[in-house]
């Protein structure tokens, strides 16, 4: 009886719970970019929806941001510290990404587009 209980049980827990594939070795697709007064280099970047990626930013005058508010995905950059934001896309279409650390008079132009693909 006690068997039949674990049993049931195990199966009963292992079909509430939501699995995910794991890609074993799958690395994070790595994407460098820079960011000075007022712009994002590149400024468009696409990327394929479930895959991991990793954006390597790295700031050559003073302190940026980067926020990506739809993917709830926000980052500081530090002059001469590459930052690093690491996530992967669960919905596809295009994201806007702006700095949110005032740099100069140029600073509400400062976006980086974002393509997440099928």
């Amino acid at each position: 009886m006690k068997f039949k209980w674990t049993l049931l049980t195990s199966f009963t827990l292992m079909s509430a719970i939501s699995f995910r594939p794991i890609h074993a070795g799958t690395e994070p697709h790595r994407i460098e970019i820079s960011a000075k007064r007022f712009e994002f280099s590149p400024s468009e970047i696409t990327v394929k929806k479930g895959e991991p990626v990793e954006f390597v930013i790295q700031s050559s005058d003073v302190t940026h941001g980067l926020q990506f508010a739809d993917l709830d995905q926000k980052v500081q950059i530090n002059k001469g510290t590459p930052a690093i934001l690491s996530f992967t896309p669960e919905k596809a279409g295009d994201f806007t990404g702006q700095c949110f650390i005032f740099c100069g008079t140029g600073h509400g132009q400062m976006a980086l587009t974002l393509h997440v693909v099928e």
